[in-house]
This record gives structure tokens, C-alpha cells and sequence, in this order.
């Protein structure tokens, strides 16, 4: 995994630089700023972005966006200190992949970063229950909604609702008694159907689903 730090705090990147590094991955460039970013993300293609909300020149949400927009192969976890609600619904809807706090251990960061090559979103399950009360304060249950011609299959119902249980794919297909790309590939036709951009909205959905089936 090819890695770029976006952070304003060098002593910061400092310390993950050396956390990376003890877990093999390789980080291609640093920046400190916003639109160093996206410069640096540009001309290195990297395959993920580790980034700041609040950085100088342009925050960390329209870099991803950005980013995004031009580079959708590059996974974007933003990794801050903000748990404002407002910052995390915004991530998701840029096209973040994740949202990590920077008081998460170091065991349970690598556990999630892990998880991005495996499709999973790097968001933990507390967070992601907050995505979705943020999502129905907003009225964007809409955006998330099944509102679709194509019905979801009895097996991709299934899915979703491991999904809201906080499985990884693995876990899914060991509990379903299918393949883990098996997983992958109703994800994908999850993510078609509903018109989700990614893993995180198909959590968020999954979370939103679960509570409004009876019990």
C-alpha cells in the first residue's frame, strides 16, 4: 500500500510515518496543506490518503472531494480530531472511505486500515451509528434510500444485514457459507442498486434498514 500523509502538524506525520513504517507501508509523500494534496496526490497516485480536516489553504473535505473526483481508484480516510458529526457526514458524502479519531489505538487503526483492502469502510461501528443518526437529522435518508426499479435480492438482503452487524467480509461469507469475493460481488450490486458511492454508505444504509425493519 502506497500511502500519503495530509496533516498540518509535522511532528504529527512524523510519528504515524514511523507507525507505517513498522507495519511495511510504504508512505510516497507528505504534505501540509490541502492543496498540497492534491498536488502530491496527482502526481503520485497513491492508494491511500491519510487526511486532516483542518489544514491551511483548503480543508481536508474539499482535497478529498477533489481527490475523488479526479483520482476515484485513491481510497481517502480522514484521520482527525474532529468528531463533530457535521465533519463525518461530510467525509462520507466527499467519497471518504473512512474516518478515523487520532485517540484511536494504534492496534485498532491498523485493524481498520487493514480492512480498507478487504472493501470494508475504516470507520468504527460507534461512528458509523452516528452516520446514520446524522444522515436522518439532515433529511438525507433520502439519498440513501432503496427508491429503485431493480429490488434488492433475498441474498443481498442478507448481506446487508451482516453489514449492520458490523461484519467483515470475511465474516459474512463464513456466516452466509459463500466465498468472500462471493461477498464482494453482491456488495458491488448492493452499491449499483441503491446508488452508494461506497462501503461507508453501505453501512450506513444497512444501520438505517435495521432499524426501521420490525422486530
Amino acid at each position: 500500500m502506497r500511502v500519503l500523509l495530509a496533516d498540518d502538524h509535522a511532528l504529527f506525520r512524523d510519528g504515524l510515518l514511523s507507525l507505517l513504517a513498522a507495519w511495511d507501508i510504504e508512505v510516497v509523500g507528505q504534505a501540509s496543506t490541502g492543496t498540497e494534496a492534491v498536488a502530491l496526490a496527482r502526481q503520485l497516485h497513491p492508494d491511500l490518503v491519510l487526511m486532516d480536516v483542518h489544514m491551511p489553504e483548503m480543508d481536508g473535505l474539499d482535497a478529498t472531494r477533489l481527490i475523488k473526483a479526479e483520482l476515484p481508484d485513491t481510497a481517502v480516510v480522514i484521520l482527525t480530531v474532529s468528531d463533530a458529526n457535521e465533519s463525518l457526514f461530510e467525509a462520507v458524502k466527499a467519497g471518504a472511505q473512512g474516518y478515523i479519531l487520532k485517540t484511536t489505538p494504534g492496534d485498532e487503526f491498523g485493524r481498520l486500515l487493514a480492512g480498507l483492502s478487504r472493501g470494508e469502510p475504516a470507520m468504527s461501528r460507534g461512528l458509523a451509528q452516528r452516520l446514520l443518526g446524522e444522515f436522518a437529522r439532515q433529511g438525507a435518508g433520502a439519498a440513501l434510500d432503496a427508491r429503485t426499479d431493480e429490488r434488492l435480492t433475498g441474498r443481498e438482503m442478507e448481506v446487508l444485514e451482516q453489514v449492520a452487524e458490523g461484519l467483515t467480509n470475511r465474516a459474512i461469507g463464513e456466516t452466509l457459507f459463500i466465498s468472500e469475493d462471493t461477498v464482494k460481488y453482491h456488495l458491488k450490486n448492493i452499491m449499483q442498486k441503491l446508488h452508494l458511492r461506497n462501503r461507508a454508505q453501505v453501512v450506513a444504509w444497512a444501520l438505517r434498514h435495521q432499524s426501521e425493519s420490525p422486530r
